[in-house]
């Protein structure tokens, strides 16, 4: 969503708009508001979208599973049989919503009350957190004792981690799913931090590739397809780790399919032994 986010932010964020349109008809009797003024920020909590207006006004967009953002010049409107839920326009661009039900107008005053607001976690791209921010999150006494392969599907731990991301963070933090947050020294609470702060932003930065870019380059001047290379573990069942060569695992977590590497994320009991040992 934060691609998203900065799509809509760089098509539509940086004039006066001419059009706001709701196909809702309580949005839509309040839509002429807003109509003039300027987006002053758009903001990603996890799957949502926070519309930041001047004057304090947010829309309050959630794709769930269907909605779509496209964008457009304002004399057209793309060739899709999707319903347009959301347009905003300025004299060039603008960015549609198209099939999403969950569309709020919220006064910023009000803005801390909305029950997905309110209970959203840390969205480490729209709020700038580093590593050290991260892990202070992470330390909070509410998480210690809960599942990390449960926890980091929850959006109130860390808001816009998905189940690809999840398994990429923990393999290369080198925890295992069944571990908690109380369970990691402070070295390896550091390093599922900064797992986490790296993957979202790689994520980001390459439209979802998760494995390691100089991997990644060696893997594609070698003809190797996209699916592939993309991911550490994520999708690879059986196939060999690329950094300890043993067999990776697929297992079922919180009702999602997780993929690990059994060498680099041993079973909490095996990892006692290897310290013992």
């Amino acid at each position: 969503m934060f691609r998203v986010a900065r799509r809509v932010e760089q098509a539509v964020g940086a004039a006066p708009l001419k059009e706001v349109w709701f196909a809702f008809p309580h949005l839509q009797a309040r839509a002429g508001v807003l109509e003039g003024s300027r987006i002053e920020r758009v903001q990603t909590l996890g799957k949502a979208l926070l519309i930041r207006f001047q004057g304090g006004t947010v829309i309050y967009t959630h794709n769930q599973l269907y909605g779509r953002w496209m964008f457009s010049t304002p004399d057209r409107r793309p060739d899709t049989r999707r319903q347009l839920r959301l347009a905003l326009s300025t004299g060039k661009r603008s960015a549609l919503l198209y099939s999403a039900s969950d569309i709020e107008w919220i006064e910023g005053d009000a803005l801390d009350e909305h029950p997905f607001i309110r209970r959203a976690g840390l969205d480490i791209l729209s709020s700038g957190a580093d590593a050290e921010a991260i892990a202070a999150w992470i330390s909070q006494p509410q998480f210690a004792r809960r599942r990390l392969g449960h926890l980091l599907l929850d959006q109130s731990f860390l808001a816009g981690v998905g189940n690809y991301l999840r398994s990429e963070i923990l393999y290369l933090a080198g925890v295992h799913p069944a571990e908690r947050p109380v369970d990691l020294d402070l070295a390896r609470l550091r390093a599922l931090a900064e797992a986490a702060h790296a993957l979202m932003w790689r994520s980001v930065e390459t439209g979802g590739v998760t494995n390691d870019p100089d991997r990644v380059a060696d893997l594609k001047a070698a003809g190797w397809r996209r699916g592939d290379y993309r991911h550490y573990v994520f999708g690879r069942a059986g196939q060999s780790s690329f950094e300890t060569d043993a067999p990776i695992v697929r297992e079922q977590v919180a009702g999602r399919r997780l993929y690990r590497c059994p060498v680099r994320q041993p079973e909490p009991g095996e990892r006692s032994v290897q310290r013992s040992g």
